[in-house]
């Protein structure tokens, strides 16, 4: 019961009570969802929770349906988010020891708990690592609403393949994705409730700007000879994707081809790695960076964020970054999304999300490892991959990711599309690879 865990948490953290202002924690505790953040299914509000388990909810009542008023005050005492305030000093004149979080509460909290007589102390939002590592049924879930998303994507590569450069731009690509989605998640009966984030859908130069936001100002043609990077997600009621791909508009350079094949050893060296317990996603960025660092290039911006399960896209507190000081945990849900940028040119990321495993126990090691698995299910464009710059594992990984793609995809499609499935999924030669 996630309730009573977070109750054990306060109290262990020396709190009678704790307040999440979180709304990605307040909807995780209370398995609740909403509509009041674009593209993340999030209600805004407020919640104190008490180690004797006697919570309080604060969100406006109207957007409760009448089952769903049912169920919370089940869990908790709702009042109305104009009440807040003053049940923070009420606790405090009766000499509550209320945890805040010190990143994520406002400090007029503390300053309303200490005139009023109450102790604060100063403890992470109690939900954070919890709703981080996930559950069997979230891990479940989100393996299903892969392979959906996978089946989609998969629906839109095979679709832009076919189309003559300079037929589409930006702005046509997004929605024809977006309808594929919708499509494919009515087909599954797992209907898609909104995109996880706007799409970042760069052809050329636009590309290579890392958070670019396509508008009808900006919208480019996907020209010959140019890259178009596609970076989209997906909320299902199931889990929440972030995938992205980067194809080729005609015949790529051999320059493109070699920078796409570093990034993508960076990512393969990320699916694979292993890692003893306390390893922080600090420890691990440099394994996405090291080919491109040998060829003098590198990216800006941190190889991995944490994900929500049917929440935000970009969850805390995991990351694989510089800065990522969190421990990996079992169960915890990152992208894994090395890139390079080539200013006025293009840009290349491939994007998968992974799952921290189980420590498992290494043939002849000392200690138990972990590991990712990887969780997206899309192809890799092999056409921008220059095989003689990988090695002999680094192409079994690819092809072994791609068997996998049309074995757990390939059900879901037919035709024109299976058929150009299997040709994307297809082994490289491996030559004589050591």
């Amino acid at each position: 019961d996630k309730l009573a865990r977070l109750a054990a948490a306060i109290a262990k953290d020396g709190a009678s009570h704790a307040v999440l202002t979180d709304p990605s924690s307040i909807a995780w505790a209370f398995n609740i969802r909403g509509g009041d953040v674009p593209h993340t299914p999030l209600a805004l509000g407020f919640a104190i929770l008490a180690a004797d388990g006697s919570h309080q909810l604060f969100m406006d009542k109207r957007k409760f349906s009448r089952q769903v008023a049912a169920y919370l005050t089940q869990l908790a005492e709702p009042h109305g988010p104009g009440e807040f305030q003053a049940a923070i000093v009420a606790l405090a004149k009766s000499g509550a020891k209320i945890a805040l979080d010190p990143v994520l509460a406002a400090d007029r909290l503390r300053m309303l708990v200490e005139a009023n007589g109450g102790a604060v102390v100063a403890a992470a939002d109690p939900a954070r690592i919890p709703r981080a590592t996930k559950n069997q049924a979230e891990i479940n879930g989100s393996r299903a609403a892969h392979r959906r998303d996978g089946a989609a994507v998969a629906k839109l590569l095979c679709w832009l393949e076919r189309q003559k450069p300079g037929s589409l731009d930006e702005i046509s690509v997004v929605t024809r994705l977006e309808e594929t989605r919708r499509q494919t998640g009515e087909e599954t009966q797992m209907p898609l409730r909104d995109v996880s984030f706007d799409t970042i859908s760069g052809a050329g130069p636009n590309g290579a700007i890392m958070h670019y936001r396509v508008s009808r100002a900006t919208s480019r043609k996907l020209q010959a000879g140019e890259l178009f990077l596609l970076d989209s997600g997906a909320q299902y009621q199931d889990g929440t994707t972030d995938i992205t791909r980067t194809v080729p508009i005609g015949q790529p350079t051999q320059e493109m081809r070699e920078r796409f094949t570093l990034v993508l050893k960076g990512m393969i060296g990320i699916s694979t790695l292993r890692f003893p317990a306390g390893t922080r996603g600090s420890e691990i960025d440099a394994v996405a960076r090291t080919a491109l660092w040998k060829h003098g290039c590198d990216f800006a911006h941190g190889t991995g964020h944490g994900v929500g399960s049917y929440l935000a896209v970009h969850e805390g507190p995991q990351r694989i970054a510089r800065t990522g000081t969190e421990k990996l945990l079992e169960g915890m849900m990152l992208s894994n999304e090395p890139g390079y940028y080539k200013e006025g040119a293009y840009g290349i990321r491939i994007e998968n999300l992974i799952l921290v495993t189980p420590a498992q126990e290494i043939e002849g090691g000392d200690i138990a490892m972990h590991g990712f698995e990887t969780l997206t299910l899309a192809p890799i464009d092999t056409r921008l991959v220059q095989s003689d710059l990988l090695t002999r594992d680094e192409l079994h990984w690819l092809d072994s990711y791609h068997a996998r793609v049309l074995a757990e995809i390939g059900p879901m499609l037919d035709g024109e599309t299976l058929a150009w499935l299997e040709k994307a999924t297809a082994p490289l030669p491996h030559d004589a690879k050591i």
